[in-house]
């Protein structure tokens, strides 16, 4: 199959194209920095859509709908800082390492991406210095500029999920927390959340934080910080009420967890 050179060979972003990562409240007092790796659904105009039609990238396969609003809302909350990529995992996702098989996926859920078929070398490398390094190293940057003001951080990564799989069936929890090894953040999170009635929070579902969270894994677990993702699902997350709604319940969560200064420290599990 053959494919126009602009899938293969981007020269650069364009006048329009945004800046491949936005810092919220730099200055924030909370020893927490939120990132957000799929905030966004853009698509540098050098790679035309990646061939895709408009309806294919506002869908889950191309970002997180909702997650950056809470994000921000979080941020406002919490007064911390946070770090959200713009571009649509689509062209490269910010949480998956470089060179892994999805990172430019050819075909996601089901959708074939005319634009991922058969990167060339120069163009996948080009895709991870614009769009890949500047989010990476955005977070790195912050998480120092934290450190040395001290207390030790805490990184929460802000996902979203879609209500049900791809075959119909339901995923009933409204909230997810996925983890690894270090408990300081996801297991007094999920008693606080799980203390609302009605609310159903899944512990390592509808991910397993075990086998997903470079973001997570890379920035802040390598480094010993106290660090969780919080994936809430999508048709909760659908209008602005909604979404501060959410973010209350939540940041009245964290700021219980965040003002025990056991949790920051650094320690490695």
């Amino acid at each position: 199959m053959q494919h126009p050179a602009e899938y293969l060979t981007p020269p650069a972003l364009q006048p329009g194209d945004p800046a491949p990562v936005e810092l919220i409240n730099p200055d924030g007092r909370a020893p927490l920095l939120l990132v957000c790796d799929h905030a966004g659904n853009a698509v540098p105009h050098c790679l035309a859509g990646l061939g895709l039609p408009a309806d294919e990238l506002c869908r889950h396969i191309a970002w997180d709908p909702g997650a950056a609003a809470l994000t921000r809302c979080l941020a406002e909350r919490l007064d911390a800082a946070a770090v959200l990529a713009a571009y649509s995992r689509l062209v490269i996702d910010v949480n998956r390492a470089p060179g892994d098989p999805d990172s430019m996926p050819p075909v996601s859920d089901g959708t074939p991406v005319p634009g991922n078929q058969d990167i060339d070398a120069a163009a996948a490398d080009w895709r991870r210095r614009t769009l890949f390094q500047p989010y990476h190293q955005t977070i790195a940057d912050r998480i120092v500029a934290l450190r040395r003001r001290g207390p030790v951080p805490a990184v929460i990564a802000v996902h979203s999920f879609t209500p049900q799989l791809r075959g119909g069936l339901p995923r009933p929890w409204q909230v997810g927390l996925l983890w690894d090894r270090d408990p300081r953040l996801p297991l007094p999170l999920l008693e606080g959340l799980r203390a609302r009635p009605g609310l159903r929070v899944g512990d390592n579902v509808p991910y397993c934080g075990r086998r997903t969270g470079f973001t997570t894994k890379v920035h802040a677990a390598a480094a010993g910080l106290p660090h969780v993702s919080l994936e809430l699902r999508q048709d909760l997350l659908t209008t602005g009420d909604a979404v501060n709604h959410w973010a209350d319940w939540v940041a009245e969560a964290l700021a219980v967890i965040l003002a025990d200064p056991a949790v920051h420290q650094v320690a490695y599990f």
